[in-house]
């Protein structure tokens, strides 16, 4: 048991005091070990005390489950958070990104960031003498796609080879599950209506990480991209910031629909993923949501778990 867990602090020991900030900033073993550690914490197999370390949480958008999962980790850890919103601090009055990154730097352990801008994010990396993690940006959801793949382990028990495809808008969602799968080994598949796949720039980056294997490719057919499925995956039509589009993509994306129509074409057994809020209806039938295939409410759990030990290692607990 030592060690394994000596083998577990050897491999994750690189991101101690480092930035998260798109899923290419782990490897595939760094995510895998992750991975065990998450079960680990979980399981209650393992426990983490950080003493009172704090992080910050700068949420320029509205959070249930990221706010939540972090706030929880962090407590679990033994340490807490302090929620910096926008609204009710200076940076709401335009204070410049690079006072706030150092500033900050000297009261929290951590900053976890959830925001617009890439760059925006990039900024406070570049100025903040802490770890500071994307818990969202328009580009990528890498703690997110953490998660995802931690819930498809869970069930599949191996990610190599396992045939993922996303059905719906080319976001940052999709960004981060082609990135983070292509190095896991999994043969992901995103499937938009045209004008709405996902970043070309992405899609490259991703096939450029591929390992194992691992096969990344777009289409526009929703019938052909549910052919051999094992993971049948969607998020919704307009996300933040797009409210304004959200009756004219709702036309276009109609075909999108995650139902008992598609999933029946998919791999006997595939399960089903959401990273919530589901527009029930829209993106994604009652029915599909509810069924034994969902697996929505698991996937959503383990945002704390695979955060909490991503907090424990940058923040140095193991």
């Amino acid at each position: 048991m030592a060690s394994a867990s000596s083998s577990l602090a050897s491999k994750l020991s690189p991101l101690s005091k480092s930035n998260f900030l798109s899923s290419s900033d782990l490897n595939s073993d760094q995510i895998l070990s992750l991975f065990e550690l998450a079960k680990q914490l979980k399981t209650g197999n393992r426990r983490i005390d950080l003493g009172n370390r704090v992080l910050g949480l700068i949420f320029k958008k509205a959070s249930t489950r990221t706010r939540v999962s972090f706030q929880v980790a962090m407590a679990r850890l033994g340490g807490q958070t302090v929620d910096l919103n926008p609204q009710i601090t200076q940076l709401g009055r335009g204070e410049p990104i690079k006072d706030t990154a150092r500033v900050l730097s000297r009261y929290c352990d951590a900053l976890a960031i959830r925001t617009f801008s890439q760059q925006e994010l990039e900024e406070y990396a570049e100025w903040s003498t802490i770890p500071v993690i994307n818990a969202l940006t328009d580009l990528e959801h890498p703690c997110q796609s953490l998660a995802d793949y931690l819930t498809i382990q869970e069930k599949f028990g191996e990610l190599k080879g396992i045939n993922l495809s996303y059905i719906g808008d080319g976001n940052n969602v999709a960004n981060s599950l082609m990135i983070c799968g292509a190095m896991l080994g999994v043969n992901v598949k995103i499937c938009s209506p045209k004008g709405f796949e996902a970043d070309s720039k992405i899609v490259e980056k991703a096939k450029s990480l591929s390992e194992f294997g691992s096969k990344i490719s777009i289409s526009n057919d929703p019938l052909k991209a549910m052919k051999d499925a094992q993971v049948i995956y969607t998020d919704v039509w307009a996300s933040m910031g797009q409210e304004e589009e959200h009756l004219k993509r709702k036309k276009i994306f109609e075909n999108y629909k995650v139902d008992q129509k598609l999933i029946e074409l998919a791999d006997e057994g595939a399960i089903i993923l959401h990273c919530l809020p589901a527009h029930r209806g829209e993106e994604i039938t009652e029915e599909a949501l509810e069924s034994k295939a969902s697996h929505v409410f698991d996937q959503a759990e383990n945002r704390l778990h695979v955060q909490q030990a991503l907090l424990a290692v940058q923040l140095g607990g193991i």
